[in-house]
């Protein structure tokens, strides 16, 4: 073997071997960078660029289940319409991809079960409770209908008391306890976190990459029996550390883009 194939040898079984494959890339609202966020479209095209996706959920005054980051509809359908105040067939009919361009449009805020119906066999889906309690119910109804198998699905939130009470009415799947930095407020401690989340039967944390993480951080969750991932990264240099670093899994706007930059940075 020459010098030069040597060298891509150990390129690839560097970091295609040991990151990509360890390292789980999550599709942020979907491929979120390539088409409107939070859409069948975006975890069609993120289920085909990586092996997770990551979504929001809300609950409509009629009891249903919607995808939408925020609680409002004006930020990608232009029209403002509160969400826990509205039914779902008022939602439905907004328009939430043109804003994204005039090849999106028609598409709509979609029903957490229709993502799931969605979802290939050996995908993985992270939803984010943005409400409270309220929506554990029928959360479970759905998810019992869409018998997906253990570890497919994973609830992340910020809310600590919802976060327990689902891990308790949903033992076998995993949730994550979120945390970043807040405006006027001091940044959260790893000790405080693990604290918390040991305290309500969670399974890991999913931090803010703008928190100072690094292998220690890393490791001393993992002592604690907690997973330890990050949001979200759309920097190759900031995402290369967090490999470094040991970090299970990176939520990104760019999941194939930013798969393909680290794979294709210099050895280090």
């Amino acid at each position: 073997m020459n010098i030069f194939l040597s060298r891509m040898f150990l390129i690839c079984f560097s970091f295609c071997g040991t990151a990509s494959r360890a390292v789980e890339f999550i599709g942020h609202r979907g491929a979120s960078h390539d088409a409107p966020e939070n859409t069948l479209a975006a975890f069609r095209l993120g289920w085909q660029q990586t092996e997770a996706c990551e979504l929001d959920i809300h609950l409509t005054q009629d009891g249903q289940i919607v995808v939408s980051h925020d609680s409002t509809t004006l930020r990608t359908t232009g029209v403002e319409l509160k969400i826990a105040e509205r039914a779902l067939a008022e939602l439905r009919a907004l328009d939430a991809g043109k804003w994204k361009g005039p090849s999106w449009a028609g598409e709509k805020l979609p029903t957490l079960a229709e993502v799931l119906a969605l979802q290939p066999d050996r995908k993985r889906l992270f939803i984010e409770i943005k409400c409270g309690a309220e929506i554990l119910p029928e959360l479970g109804r759905v998810l019992r209908a869409a018998g997906k198998r253990p570890g497919q699905i994973v609830l992340i939130g910020f809310k600590l008391a919802t976060l327990q009470q689902a891990k308790k009415l949903f033992p076998d799947t995993p949730v994550l306890l979120l945390a970043g930095l807040k405006k006027n407020t001091p940044p959260p401690q790893l000790a405080d976190l693990i604290a918390k989340a040991r305290a309500a039967g969670l399974d890991g944390l999913d931090l803010d990459y703008r928190l100072p993480i690094d292998a220690t951080w890393v490791k001393t969750a993992l002592e604690a029996k907690l997973q330890f991932y990050v949001w979200t990264v759309d920097d190759p240099t900031v995402a290369q550390k967090l490999v470094a670093a040991g970090v299970k899994g990176i939520t990104t706007n760019r999941p194939q883009w930013l798969r393909e930059q680290l794979a294709a940075a210099p050895l280090q």
